[in-house]
């Protein structure tokens, strides 16, 4: 077969992973456009789309476009070559970014205008009071922060941050008032520090008015330039090129060789610059002169550039009417009442966590108990992306300086966690623990804690297994799984991962748990294999499967080939798919649903039917070449019969969404499920509610117990 035919049957088979992470974003960008979701949470939504496109760019976009300047050429696993989904991806982004504007525009602010909340977009639209507030404003909080640059002869052009906002001028000098004078640039950027969103107060007004801080300046930018006319000022914003680049082989220390390449982060390449709509032609073109932007990355705004600010309008005082209700706060674990002996609970059984309808208290708490108890010998635990004030971190310092072992793997190389995971390691280290910076050319995404604790009856082995970090601020917005065990085989593979990434050796054989990048894309391969022969054999066969993303070709041909044999898979993705679902011929066994809702959702969980004796996993990887052959990864069976049933409960519960869940069809386009003649199904609204209903049902049991005395008999 030919370049070209192979071309051709990869585009009918698998979907360019950029085009399906953008289809995900359009997911989330169609929450913010559903009038049935209460306005504020609508706000959210569209921030998020926002802020998950800078990272597209500043990574993937970044990365095709190093691999087109590469002159690479190669196709990708829908058969396109790095040019063309450059230029695919290209329309895309302006389709959607349109979209959010309309959305923004003729939808919110008027809704929000509606509900007692006005925007003003324009300075100029401000009534005389509203303008000398603002004014007075400018001068006493904005115009001390601001430095204003402007270019000429003996000043450059400035380096603009990435991700920046500024306001970009042309300006003449006052002498000079002939309009063939040249005109110069000048430029100021809205400072970070100050609050983007400001309140309008003023006197015996009683609607809610708020203005941009970009608005207060650009009114006041006179007063920066006294030298000069004002010709024009339009903002303007740019994304830079910040996917990191280090050769782990050279770099004597990696420690010293991200925190270099952190700082090359600002000033990268320009990849996208966003303008506002109408914006000088003179200016513009400068800009991306300066630049070296082309064309098709210019972004023409007609809105605020940059609805992340959206983010901070959803935390305004007084809107709590339009927000969602219903959601509870996380719960309590039955099985792990407050100030309990976790070590003896986990003795008792193993525990299942399922985050965040379970608070994360207990994965903290068990790391403080470890840290306190005289018993324990050693805390060994994987670092990928921590909170900015980590209990976790502090408790494992107290642990070292409490003399204990401690060994923590910080992965410096988690995209936008680096800095912090410096600072976290340097202060582990300070603290007395032993920090490993992970393994060359690999990222530990893996999430695993080992406790060694000295009993009466020899060493025993507590262990945490995750699906997603140890933060304890993204397990309040984030579904994961975890699970506590002191199982003996799971302890004793728990000692083979951290001897692994330390650098002692590699087991020849595990126990129970599975690891990337040696032995874990095999295992699911297996696993898929076996299914595909129950099926043949007309035994019970099926898969089911949750996670963010799924676009390893080796894993689709699997799954095609399971479900052309009969075995029924379902598969619940929240991101990036490339298998295609539903096709006849090739996939018509097949389904794919994605569920983006007030969390996000992040558990992996895969269940495989096993003739009738079905088996459950959860594990740190999702099914995609970095994850299954470029990083340190975990796959942990869950084998307790009632955290089965839990597990198994929590995919059905997924299939059954009616209100969040959107399903892919045969063209890999994605619908909203159709609600008539169905039950009304919210899967994140109905574990918030089990989660207390389960907890109130053993408050209730410990109430209604009754004591009886003890009868002795002569």
């Amino acid at each position: 077969m030919d370049e070209k035919e192979s071309g051709k049957r990869n585009n009918t088979r698998y979907t360019n992973r950029e085009l399906s992470w953008l289809l995900f974003n359009k997911r989330v960008l169609g929450e913010a456009r559903d009038k049935q979701i209460p306005l504020f949470e609508r706000l959210k939504f569209l921030s998020i789309t926002a802020s998950n496109m800078d990272e597209f760019f500043m990574v993937r976009v970044a990365s095709l476009k190093d691999i087109v300047n590469a002159g690479y050429t190669k196709p990708d696993i829908s058969g396109m070559k790095p040019q063309e989904q450059l230029r695919r991806v290209n329309e895309a982004t302006h389709e959607l970014v349109n979209l959010q504007y309309s959305t923004y525009k003729r939808s919110l602010v008027p809704l929000l205008l509606q509900n007692g909340l006005r925007i003003v977009e324009n300075h100029e639209d401000l009534t005389a009071k509203e303008a000398a507030y603002v004014d007075r404003y400018f001068m006493e909080n904005v115009y001390p922060v601001l430095t204003p640059m402007a270019v000429d002869s003996s000043r450059p052009f400035p380096l603009i941050r990435n991700k920046s906002l500024n306001l970009g001028a042309l300006v003449r000098k006052k002498e000079g008032e002939d309009e063939e004078d040249e005109l110069e640039f000048a430029t100021v950027q809205v400072p970070s520090v100050l609050p983007r969103i400001v309140p309008l107060k003023v006197e015996n007004v009683t609607e809610r008015s708020v203005i941009l801080l970009e608005e207060i300046i650009e009114r006041n930018i006179r007063k920066l330039f006294l030298n000069y006319n004002i010709v024009c000022v339009h903002p303007f914003r740019i994304m830079r090129n910040a996917d990191l680049t280090i050769d782990e082989d050279e770099a004597e220390d990696l420690l010293k060789e991200i925190e270099k390449q952190l700082k090359k982060r600002q000033w990268g390449q320009a990849i996208r610059l966003e303008v506002e709509s109408g914006i000088d032609k003179r200016l513009l073109s400068l800009l991306s002169e300066e630049l070296s932007i082309e064309a098709e990355d210019i972004y023409h705004i007609d809105g605020p550039l940059d609805l992340t600010f959206l983010m901070k309008m959803y935390g305004m005082d007084g809107f709590d009417h339009l927000k969602e209700s219903g959601y509870a706060s996380p719960q309590p674990i039955p099985e792990l009442a407050a100030d309990c002996d976790i070590f003896e609970k986990i003795r008792e059984g193993d525990i299942l966590l399922h985050h965040p309808y379970h608070t994360f208290l207990p994965v903290i708490d068990f790391i403080k108990q470890s840290a306190k108890d005289p018993a324990v010998l050693a805390i060994k635990q994987t670092l990928y992306r921590v909170s900015g004030n980590s209990p976790i971190i502090a408790a494992l310092a107290q642990a070292a300086e409490n003399g204990k072992q401690v060994s923590v793997l910080v992965e410096l190389k988690a995209r936008f966690d680096e800095e912090n995971n410096i600072v976290w390691a340097k202060m582990l280290e300070k603290a007395g623990c032993h920090v490993i910076y992970g393994l060359v050319g690999l990222k530990t995404h893996s999430k695993i804690t080992l406790v060694v604790r000295q009993e009466e009856d020899g060493i025993r082995r507590y262990v945490h297994l995750g699906t997603g970090n140890y933060n304890d601020a993204t397990a309040k917005l984030y579904t994961d799984i975890g699970l506590f065990t002191c199982r003996e085989k799971i302890g004793e593979d728990a000692t083979a991962v951290f001897n692994m990434l330390s650098g002692y050796s590699e087991p020849r054989t595990w126990n129970k748990l599975s690891l990337a990048p040696l032995w874990l894309k095999d295992r699911f391969l297996y696993l898929i294999a076996r299914e595909m022969r129950y099926a043949k054999e007309g035994r019970p066969a099926r898969i089911m499967a949750k996670m963010n993303s799924l676009c390893d070709k080796d894993i689709i041909d699997a799954l095609y080939e399971a479900g052309e044999a009969g075995v029924q898979i379902e598969l619940l993705i929240r991101g990036i798919c490339s298998l295609k679902a539903r096709v006849p011929g090739m996939s018509e066994n097949i389904g794919v649903r994605s569920i983006v809702g007030n969390f996000l959702e992040h558990s992996r969980i895969f269940y495989f039917e096993n003739g009738g004796d079905y088996e459950v996993y959860c594990g740190s990887a999702d099914w995609m070449p970095r994850n299954l052959e470029r990083r340190v990864e975990i796959l942990f069976p869950v084998e307790r019969p009632q955290l089965k049933e839990r597990l198994l409960h929590i995919l059905e519960g997924g299939f059954k969404d009616t209100v969040k869940a959107h399903v892919m069809q045969a063209d890999g386009s994605y619908e909203k499920v159709d609600k008539r003649g169905k039950i009304i199904y919210n899967s994140q609204m109905e574990f918030t509610l089990e989660a207390v209903r389960d907890l109130e049902e053993v408050k209730k049991a410990a109430d209604d117990r009754v004591f009886i005395p003890e009868t002795h008999h002569e």
